[in-house]
C-alpha cells in the first residue's frame, strides 16, 4: 500500500486560485492540474476552506495527482457530508485524495468556539462514517492540535510556519505521521520588492491570533507584526531570492523533518482574498528551481 508520504512526495502546489468557482478560471483549472502533475509536483493543496467538490476537477483531470483540502473548515462543511463527499471520490479515485480539515479562525467563522473538542467531535463524525484517519491531516499550529495529529490522523499541514516550527512539530509528531508545511514563494531576488510583494499578502494573517500566537512561540515579538511584518518575520515565512536562495529556504523545511512541502507562489499585487489568475509562469520556473 502506498504511504501517504509516498502519494504525495516531496513537493506540492498551495493555492486557492485552483478552487475558484469563477467561470472564467474554472475551465482552466484542469488543464492547469495536468501540467502541475507533468512538473513533477506530487500533490495540490486547495486554500480558501474548500471542500470535496473543489478536489473534484483535478483529480479527474490527472492520473496520479494527490490533491487535498488545505483545509477544510468544520465550521462550514458538516461532517456525515464531509465524509458522504470523501467515500464517493475515494471510491471512484482510491488514494488520489487527502482530507485536509482546520479550525480556521474566530474573525472568520462565526461558530467557532472551543476549537480543540470541535476538531474532536468533527474526527468521531468523520471515524463512524467510515473516512480512514490515514487519509485525514489537521491544520495544527500548536502542541495540542499536532498532538491531535498524530493520535486521530494522518499528519499535520501547518500553514504559515518556519522551519523552527517544523523541527517541533517534528518531535512532536514523530517519525510515522505526514508532515507537509506550507511556505510562500516570491520569485524575486530584489530585496525590497520582494518584501514589499510578500508583506501585501502577509497583512491579513498577521490579525488572525491563531498565527500571532505561533509567531509568539517561536520567539518573535508584537513588533514583528507592525507595518506588515518586519524583515526577519518576511524572511523566516517566505522563500525569495535567486534560484539557488529559495531552493535553500526549502531544502530548511525538509532538513528540519518535513516530509513534503506545499510551496504557494505570491505575486505582487494579490492578497489572500484577490489570489489573482493561475501562476502558471511561475509554477513552471519553481519547477526548474527544484529540478
Amino acid at each position: 500500500m502506498v504511504t501517504l508520504q509516498e502519494s504525495v512526495g516531496r513537493y506540492g502546489i498551495w493555492s486557492t486560485a485552483l478552487r475558484s468557482e469563477d467561470p472564467a478560471l474554472r475551465g482552466e483549472i484542469p488543464e492547469a492540474a495536468a501540467e502541475l502533475e507533468e512538473l513533477g509536483f506530487g500533490a495540490v493543496w486547495l486554500g480558501g476552506s474548500s471542500g470535496v467538490e473543489h478536489a473534484v476537477p483535478l483529480v479527474e483531470a490527472t492520473s496520479g495527482l494527490t490533491v487535498a483540502t488545505g483545509i477544510l473548515s468544520i465550521w462550514q462543511y458538516e461532517a456525515a457530508d464531509a465524509a458522504a463527499r470523501f467515500l464517493r471520490l475515494d471510491s471512484a479515485h482510491p488514494g488520489r485524495f487527502v482530507l485536509g480539515i482546520g479550525a480556521s479562525h474566530a474573525k472568520l467563522a462565526a461558530q467557532y468556539r472551543r476549537p480543540y473538542s470541535a476538531m474532536v467531535d468533527y474526527l468521531d463524525a468523520l471515524d463512524t462514517a467510515g473516512v480512514p484517519a490515514g487519509r485525514i491531516v489537521l491544520a495544527a499550529l500548536g502542541p495540542k492540535m499536532l498532538e491531535l495529529s498524530r493520535d486521530r490522523a494522518g499528519g499535520a499541514h501547518p500553514y504559515l510556519v518556519t522551519p523552527e516550527h517544523t523541527a517541533q512539530a517534528r518531535e512532536l509528531l514523530g517519525a510515522g505521521p505526514l508532515l507537509a508545511p506550507e511556505l510562500k514563494v516570491v520569485l524575486d531576488a530584489d530585496p525590497d520588492t520582494a518584501r514589499a510583494t510578500a508583506r501585501g499578502y502577509l497583512a491579513m494573517y498577521l490579525t488572525l491570533p491563531n498565527y500571532t500566537n505561533s509567531f509568539l512561540r517561536l520567539g518573535f515579538t508584537e513588533d514583528d507584526f507592525a507595518d506588515g511584518g518586519s524583515d526577519r518575520l518576511i524572511d523566516a515565512v517566505y522563500a525569495w531570492g535567486d534560484d539557488a536562495e529559495i531552493r535553500r529556504r526549502i531544502d530548511a523545511f525538509h532538513t528540519a523533518g518535513a516530509d513534503h512541502v506545499a510551496l504557494q507562489i505570491v505575486t505582487p499585487g494579490t492578497t489572500p482574498a484577490t489570489p489573482g489568475p493561475l501562476p502558471r509562469a511561475e509554477w513552471r520556473r519553481l519547477a526548474e528551481v527544484l529540478a
